[in-house]
C-alpha cells in the first residue's frame, strides 16, 4: 500500500540533524534542524526514505558527489522549478553566481528572482543551493545558515581541487 502521508527520517551530520521528508512518490524536503529532536522522534528509517538516507549519509562520508533520487515536490512556480532544476547543473565542488543562473535561464535581469527561488528550495543540499554565491564571490543567503553554506563549500572544495579521492 502506498504511503500517502509524509514520513520523516533523521540523519546525524556534521552540520546537525538532517530532516528528510517524503512519501512513496519521492523525497519532498530536506532541511537542517537547529533544535534537538524530541525523544518521541522516530528512529527507524521508513522504506520510502531509505535511499535518500543512504545517499545523504554517503555524501557526508565523501562517497557520493551527485544525488540520484526520486522527488515529489508539489510546490513552486514554473520559474522556481526552473531555478531548482538549474541548481543540479552546478557540479560538486563548483559554484555559480545568481546572475549565472539567471543567464542560464535566459533571463539575465532575474537575479533577485533567482535568489528568492533559491531561498525557497525545498530540497536544500540535494538540489545544491549552497553552491550559488554572489557575483563578487561572497556568500549570500542560505536557509540553513551561512555557517552551513561555508562549511559545505569548504567540504566540497578540496575534492574539486583534486586533493582527495
Amino acid at each position: 500500500m502506498a504511503l500517502l502521508t509524509t514520513a520523516h527520517a533523521y540523519l546525524a551530520s556534521p552540520l546537525g540533524t538532517v530532516d528528510l521528508c517524503g512519501t512513496d512518490a519521492g523525497l519532498t524536503s530536506v532541511q537542517f534542524l537547529d533544535q534537538a529532536l524530541p525523544e518521541t522522534a522516530p528512529t527507524a528509517v521508513p522504506e520510502c526514505l531509505r535511499e535518500a538516507y543512504r545517499q545523504v549519509g554517503a555524501y557526508f562520508g565523501r562517497d557520493l558527489r551527485a544525488f540520484t533520487l526520486r522527488y515529489n515536490v508539489a510546490q513552486g512556480t514554473d520559474f522556481q522549478r526552473r531555478v531548482w532544476a538549474a541548481l543540479s547543473a552546478v557540479e560538486f565542488g563548483r559554484t555559480a553566481s545568481y546572475s549565472d543562473v539567471a543567464r542560464q535561464l535566459g533571463n539575465p535581469g532575474a537575479v533577485r528572482a533567482v535568489g528568492a527561488a533559491n531561498g525557497q528550495n525545498p530540497l536544500g543540499l540535494v538540489w545544491p543551493c549552497h553552491r550559488i554565491i554572489g557575483a563578487n564571490g561572497q556568500l549570500t543567503g542560505y536557509a540553513g545558515g551561512l555557517w552551513r553554506k561555508k562549511w559545505l563549500l569548504d567540504f566540497e572544495r578540496p575534492v574539486a581541487q583534486g586533493s582527495l579521492w
